[in-house]
């Protein structure tokens, strides 16, 4: 068995893993990559947020996926009924990028591998991890080659950015249930032929059918739109009787009186994908030897497009702190990591629930609208929940149920 040694092992060559290899190899530090899927490959997770662009721009990804001309996703917008609430990102409190992109997520990905590797960081594609030991700090990782050949990586140091695939999780026994509800989702791209010129074509969207169910409307500049539809696993799985996902996606966009017209009978482009009771969470997010990053470990709720950042965050994140550990620094890895990550997951955790009791809904739809509460909550939505200087991050806890019972209570009395 072939060995290879190296200062750091990727694992997982997404937004998580390529921002922690290039950062890293920016910095002087020998890594590998491993990743289990060819290259481009399916994925979900195709609406970012502001936030991610300093990871982007701070790893040196920036340019290239900004060659690629990737639709810009300058807010989102939430309808329920006739109701609308347009959060424009140039519109939120404090500093901070204005826009991001909405990407087929095979395309983006794929760029980001090719240019890391362009960089002459060494990633081996399909190739997985079978087994991962650890003395101290350093490890001993056994992976096989497409051809099915075994080698042994030898590393001061694993960042696991495998994603959904969780391969430190599922190998150290880290995994433990989710906080959320179990919520699950169907999606697909299709051609959008009847898609309107202008903002309204390109804007994504988020329909809400039911308080729990929503249907998300993603246009990419490529002319294909992704559509998914998200609500508890029993609703679900009760869109269709033979558990065909194709048909469970159409009877949820003939729900949707906004879409109904666009997208009725329009055909998907691939077979509908479903992701069931997809919340993650971990029993602790790194040890002796490596960190979790991205969604091998946690991973909330795609509504408001969280997923990435968290994931660029704690790439770029452990990479910074290995770095550091390395120049003979002690790192508090429990406050400066985990610590860190978890104020920011707590916040978009309670943002997430409040989205689902329907407290956040209120505020969305709330007329007339305060614009000092707006510009506050969009700041939390681009992905800046980590600045306690804005209240709705500093008293994520309890602001929003508070402002909710308020506006509802005013809501009753001029009822009356």
């Amino acid at each position: 068995m072939t060995k290879e040694f190296v200062d750091v092992l990727v694992i997982g060559a997404g937004p998580s893993g390529c921002v922690s290899a290039s950062f890293l190899h920016k910095n002087n530090i020998k890594i590998k990559v491993v990743e289990k899927a060819k290259f481009p490959r399916l994925v979900v997770g195709e609406s970012l947020i502001p936030r991610v662009m300093d990871h982007f721009a701070e790893a040196e990804l920036f340019e290239c996926l900004d060659a690629m001309n990737f639709e810009k996703k300058l807010g989102a917008r939430f309808i329920r009924g006739e109701e609308i609430c347009v959060f424009d990102f140039s519109q939120k409190f404090g500093e901070g990028w204005d826009w991001t992109w909405q990407v087929p997520r095979a395309d983006f990905d794929n760029t980001m591998a090719q240019e890391i590797v362009r960089k002459g960081i060494d990633l081996e594609f399909e190739s997985e991890v079978l087994e991962v030991s650890f003395e101290g700090k350093n490890s001993k990782t056994i992976v096989k080659d497409k051809d099915g050949n075994l080698k042994e990586i030898h590393a001061k140091f694993i960042i696991d950015s495998s994603g959904y695939g969780r391969v430190l999780p599922r190998l150290l026994d880290l995994d433990t249930p989710s906080k959320l509800d179990p919520h699950s989702s169907i999606f697909t791209h299709v051609k959008d032929i009847n898609r309107p010129e202008g903002e309204e074509g390109t804007q994504i969207s988020f329909d809400i059918l039911e308080t729990e169910v929503w249907l998300w409307v993603i246009p990419f500049s490529n002319g294909n739109t992704s559509l998914g539809v998200v609500g508890p696993t029993d609703f679900i799985n009760s869109l269709s009787q033979n558990k065909d996902n194709a048909e469970a996606l159409r009877n949820a966009i003939q729900q949707s009186d906004y879409y109904i017209k666009r997208f009725k009978g329009t055909e998907f482009l691939f077979e509908p994908v479903k992701l069931e009771n997809y919340s993650r969470a971990v029993k602790r997010m790194y040890g002796d030897g490596f960190a979790l990053t991205g969604n091998s470990s946690e991973f909330l709720d795609p509504v408001f497009s969280s997923g990435v950042a968290f994931a660029t965050e704690s790439g770029m994140l452990a990479a910074k702190l290995y770095i550091k550990e390395s120049q003979g620094i002690e790192v508090d890895w429990e406050t400066e990591f985990t610590g860190y990550m978890k104020k920011g997951i707590a916040v978009f955790t309670t943002y997430v629930k409040e989205w689902y009791t329907g407290n956040l809904q209120t505020l969305f739809f709330h007329q007339p609208e305060n614009l000092d509460v707006k510009e506050k909550i969009c700041a939390v939505l681009a992905g800046y929940v980590w600045n306690e200087e804005n209240p709705f991050v500093k008293k994520h806890d309890h602001v929003i149920q508070n402002m909710a019972y308020l506006l509802n209570m005013q809501k009753e009395q001029s009822a009356e």
